[in-house]
C-alpha cells in the first residue's frame, strides 16, 4: 500500500505543472474544460513513471499489485480498473501521504475530473455491465415477501428457513447454492405454506410457542396493547382454520425456579384483536405450595376464525410511584442479583389447534388463491388451468407457457383422483412454491449474442430486478403488464414505475433490509454489553435503538429528503424509554415520535448520534474508536482499510492501567511501526465520537478525565467531535453519496458493484445532485443505469 502511494504521489508531481498552469488560466476557463475533456495522456504519464517508478511498479517487480510503467505508456481508458482506484484514492484524499507535499483543491479536482472524463467516455463506448448470477435463490426475506404477495399469507420465514450469511454486507449477495438439507427445508415450507393457505385441516392440532427474549423488562406498557396494562406481548399470528384454539402462558422463573416479581396477586389479560378473552388472577404460594402450580392455570380456549389476528397477553397495571433519589432510577429490570424484576413477567406464550375445526371460510388467502369455482366436475381442470396460471404468472414473474403447466396439472389431476378440488389445488401450490422458476432468480442470456457481449436485459427481467430491489418480493401486475407489453424499459415510465413503488408500504424493505445491513444494525442483536457497566442495558433499548434508526431512515425515504441529512438533522424518533437514556426531557409513553431537537445543545440528530451505531461499534465494556472509526471509512466513505496483519495481537485491557482513557491504551498500536499506517486513519475517526460511552450515552469525562474528542480525517483535516466529524464529511458531500449508491446498486443487483460499475456510480450522483441529493433521485438513477438494465455473457 505504502509503494502504491509513492508512485501516486510521483504521477501526481508529474501532472502538476500542466494542471497549475491550467488553474492560472482559471477555473472555469475554455482551457480548464478542454482539459478535462481530454484523456489523460501518455506523453504525460510515461516520462515520469519511466524514471521514477520503475523500480518498485515495473512488470517485474508489481509492487502492490501494480505494473504501472506499462500502463502509463497506454491511454487511461485501456486499464479502467487500476485507474479507478486511483481516482477513489484521490477523491478520498489519501494520496500523496500526509508527510509529503500535497497538491491544493483545485489541483485534486482537476486531476480526478480529468480521469473521470476519460473512464466515463470509455464506459458509454464500452459498456461494463457486469453479470449477475444466472440462478440466485430468494434470502429468508425475499421468499417471506414473496409468499406475502402472492397468496395474501403472513408467515415468519425465520421459523421456516435458516437465515443467509450476509456477503459484502447483503445476504441477497451470492446466493447461489442449495444443499439437499436446504431444499428438504424449502419442500417442507412449500407443504406447510398451501396447506395454510387453502385452509386444509391437519391430522392432529399443531402449535407454535413464542418465547420472549430473557432480558427484556416488562414493567412498562407495551406498544399496540391497550392502555393501563403493562409487560407481556402482541403476537401477530395466523390461525389457518376457523376452530378452537388454546392459548397458555408460562411465567418467567428464576435459577431457583420461582416466578420472578410474585410478592402480590396480580391480573393477566388475554387479548385477541385488543378484545379481552380472559382474564386469570396470580397469586403467590401459600406455606410450603412452591412455585410449580403458580401459573397451570393460565390457559384458555377461544374460538377464533381463520386468518391473521392480533394476540395479546399482558398484566393489568398496578398504580406505582417513584422512589425519591438524587439519581435517576434504573429502567432495566430482568437480573435477578443486580436488579430483579418488580412484578412477575410472560416467559413465553403457546398456541395449539385447532380443535373442533370448521369447513374453510372465506379468507384474503382462498380469495386470491381460488378466483375461479367449477360448476362441475367436468370444469375443473379448465378451472384448476386458470388458477394455476394465474399463480404461476406471479410466482414466476413471466408469462406462464404450456410446458410450465404441465407439471402441476398432472399433480392436480392425481390428487384429485383421491381427494377434493381443494386439496388437489393445494398439491399444485406446492409444486409451484418448490418450483427453482419460483425459488430463484433466474437471468437468462439470449440467444446468439456473442460471449463477453454487453446486452439490454428483458422487460421482464427488468420488472422483476425492480421489485426485488425496492420491495424485495415479486412484481404486482401493473410491473407484469407494463412489461409485457414492452413499456416497462421506457424511460418516462420507468422513472414513473420508480416513483409509485416508493410510495408504496412494501418499500419499507429499504429500511428494514437494505439499511438495516448497510448500517449494521442486525448486529445489535447480538450486542450484550458487561452488565456490570452497563446495569441500565436491556431488550428494550435494544429494541429502541433499532426503531430510532429505522424511523429515521424511513423519514428521509418517505419524505424524499436529502441523503446528506442522514449525517446530520435537527431531528430524532424517540419513546420515553430512550429518551431517558438520551437524557431529553419531556418524552413520555411507549409510542415513538418524532422530537425536534435544540441548536444550544444537540447531541442527538444524525446517524452518526444514534445509540444503535455507537453500541454496534463499541466492545461490551468499553467504547473503541477502531471500530467507530473503520465503519466510517467503510460505510459512509467508501474507503475501507486493509485488513490488519496475522501477528498483531489485540489490544489486551488487562495489560495497561485502568485509569487511563482509551486514546492512551490506543497508542500502543499507533506506536508499532506494522499498525501505525491503518491505525493513523482509522482511530482520528473514533476519536471524534469518544463523548459517547459503549451503549451511546453523552459523557464529558472517562475515569474521571475530561473527553479529549480531537480527531481528523485520512485527508489530514482536524476538528474536534461529532459536530467536526459531520461537516467534515459534508465538506466532501461526493463521498458519502458515492457510497450510498455503490451500496444501493449492489443491494439491488444481487451482485458485488466493482471498478467497472463506478462510472455508473459517477452518472447516479452526478444526476442526483441536480436534485440536491433527494433519496429518490439515487433509486431513478440506479434503476435506468447501465449495471442495472443490462447484462453480460460470460
Amino acid at each position: 500500500m505504502q509503494d502504491e502511494r509513492c508512485c501516486f504521489r510521483s504521477w501526481l508531481a508529474g501532472l502538476m505543472p500542466v494542471l497549475l498552469l491550467v488553474g492560472a488560466l482559471g477555473g472555469t476557463s475554455r482551457a480548464t474544460q478542454q482539459a478535462v475533456r481530454q484523456p489523460a495522456s501518455p506523453v504525460v504519464l510515461a516520462p515520469f513513471v519511466q524514471q521514477n517508478c520503475v523500480a518498485c511498479h515495473s512488470g517485474t517487480n508489481k509492487s502492490g499489485g501494480l505494473a504501472l510503467d506499462a500502463i502509463s505508456k497506454q491511454a487511461v481508458d485501456k486499464n479502467p480498473e487500476v485507474w479507478e482506484r486511483v481516482v477513489r484514492q484521490l477523491r478520498a484524499r489519501q494520496m500523496p501521504p500526509l508527510d509529503q507535499k500535497r497538491p491544493d483543491e483545485r489541483t485534486y479536482e482537476a486531476v480526478t475530473a480529468t480521469l473521470e472524463s476519460a473512464l466515463d467516455r470509455a464506459a458509454v463506448a464500452h459498456p461494463e455491465p457486469g453479470r449477475t448470477e444466472t440462478f440466485r435463490r430468494l434470502n429468508q426475506t425475499e421468499y417471506q415477501n414473496a409468499i406475502r404477495d402472492l397468496l395474501a399469507l403472513e408467515i415468519d420465514g425465520a421459523a421456516l428457513l435458516p437465515r443467509e450469511a450476509a456477503s459484502n454486507k447483503f445476504d441477497n449477495v451470492a446466493v447461489g447454492d442449495l444443499s439437499p438439507t436446504l431444499m428438504d427445508r424449502y419442500l417442507t415450507a412449500a407443504q406447510k405454506i398451501s396447506r395454510l393457505a387453502v385452509g386444509s385441516p391437519g391430522r392432529t392440532p399443531g402449535g407454535d410457542t413464542i418465547r420472549l427474549p430473557a432480558d427484556r423488562t416488562q414493567e412498562e406498557h407495551v406498544p399496540g396493547l391497550p392502555i393501563g396494562t403493562r409487560g407481556g406481548a402482541l403476537i401477530p399470528y395466523t390461525f389457518p382454520l376457523t376452530g378452537e384454539y388454546e392459548i397458555s402462558v408460562r411465567l418467567s422463573r428464576d435459577r431457583n425456579e420461582e416466578v420472578e416479581g410474585l410478592r402480590e396477586p396480580h391480573e393477566l389479560e388475554l387479548l385477541l384483536d385488543r378484545e379481552r378473552r380472559g382474564l386469570f388472577t396470580i397469586r403467590p404460594p401459600r406455606g410450603d405450595e412452591g412455585h410449580t402450580q403458580v401459573d397451570q392455570h393460565l390457559k384458555q380456549r377461544i374460538t377464533v376464525t381463520a386468518g391473521s389476528h392480533q394476540l395479546g397477553v399482558t398484566f393489568v397495571k398496578k398504580p406505582s410511584a417513584l422512589q425519591e433519589t438524587k439519581r435517576q432510577p434504573y429502567q432495566a429490570h430482568f437480573n435477578l442479583h443486580r436488579h430483579p424484576r418488580l412484578s412477575p413477567a410472560v416467559y413465553q406464550v403457546s398456541i395449539t389447534g385447532p380443535y373442533a375445526a370448521k369447513e374453510q371460510e372465506d379468507t384474503p388467502s382462498r380469495r386470491r388463491i381460488f378466483s375461479s369455482r367449477p360448476k362441475n366436475s367436468g370444469e375443473e381442470e379448465a378451472c384448476a388451468r386458470r388458477i394455476l396460471s394465474q399463480l404461476m404468472r406471479r410466482a414466476y414473474r413471466r408469462p406462464v407457457t404450456a410446458e410450465d403447466l404441465k407439471t402441476p396439472l398432472k399433480l392436480f389431476q392425481q390428487a384429485r383422483t383421491e381427494g377434493t378440488f381443494e386439496s388437489a389445488i393445494e398439491m399444485s401450490l406446492s409444486a409451484v412454491l418448490a418450483s427453482p422458476n419460483f425459488l430463484f432468480h433466474i437471468e437468462q442470456d439470449p440467444a446468439g449474442v456473442a460471449p463477453k457481449t454487453a446486452y439490454t436485459i428483458s422487460d421482464t427481467e427488468l420488472a422483476s430486478r425492480l421489485s426485488f430491489f425496492l420491495w424485495s418480493s415479486i412484481p404486482d401486475d401493473t410491473l407484469l403488464d407494463l412489461a409485457e407489453r414492452k413499456q416497462l424499459s421506457r424511460p418516462e415510465v420507468l422513472k414513473a414505475q420508480v416513483l409509485r413503488m416508493l410510495a408504496d408500504p412494501r418499500a419499507k424493505t429499504l429500511v428494514t433490509s437494505f439499511a438495516s445491513q448497510w448500517l449494521q444494525l442486525r448486529n445489535l442483536d447480538s450486542a450484550t454489553p458487561d452488565l456490570r457497566l452497563f446495569p441500565d442495558f436491556d431488550d428494550n433499548l435494544r429494541q429502541a435503538f433499532r426503531q430510532e434508526t429505522e424511523l429515521f431512515f424511513e423519514s428521509i425515504l418517505r419524505e424524499d429528503r436529502s441523503v446528506l441529512d442522514l449525517l446530520s438533522t435537527n431531528y430524532t424518533y424517540l419513546n420515553e424509554r430512550l429518551a431517558k437514556h438520551y437524557g431529553i426531557p419531556y418524552v413520555y409513553g411507549s409510542r415513538f415520535r418524532r422530537v425536534t431537537l435544540p441548536e444550544s445543545n444537540r447531541q442527538r440528530g444524525g446517524l452518526l448520534r444514534q445509540g444503535s451505531i455507537l453500541t454496534v461499534t463499541s466492545y461490551a465494556t468499553r467504547t473503541s474508536p477502531v471500530i467507530r472509526g473503520k465503519w466510517v471509512l467503510e460505510n459512509l466513505l467508501g474507503v475501507p482499510p486493509p485488513p490488519p496483519p496475522d501477528n498483531i495481537p489485540a489490544l489486551k485491557d488487562n495489560t495497561v492501567a485502568a485509569n487511563l482513557t482509551v486514546r492512551e491504551r490506543l497508542a500502543e498500536h499507533r506506536a508499532n511501526p506494522a499498525c501505525f499506517g491503518c491505525h493513523s486513519r482509522m482511530d482520528p475517526v473514533g476519536f471524534s465520537l469518544e463523548n459517547y460511552d459503549a451503549i451511546g450515552r453523552w459523557r464529558e469525562l472517562e475515569a474521571g478525565i475530561k473527553i479529549n474528542a480531537a480527531g481528523g480525517m485520512p485527508d489530514g483535516s482536524e476538528f474536534t467531535g461529532v459536530t467536526g466529524l459531520e461537516q467534515a464529511l459534508r465538506k466532501h458531500p461526493e463521498l458519502f453519496v458515492r457510497t450510498l449508491t455503490e451500496r444501493l446498486l449492489m443491494f439491488g443487483l444481487g451482485r458485488v458493484v466493482d471498478e467497472n460499475d463506478a462510472p455508473a456510480v459517477r452518472g447516479v450522483v452526478r444526476q442526483a445532485k441536480i436534485d440536491n441529493y433527494r433519496f429518490s433521485s439515487f433509486i431513478v438513477g440506479i434503476a435506468s443505469s447501465a449495471p442495472f438494465r443490462m447484462r453480460k455473457t460470460p
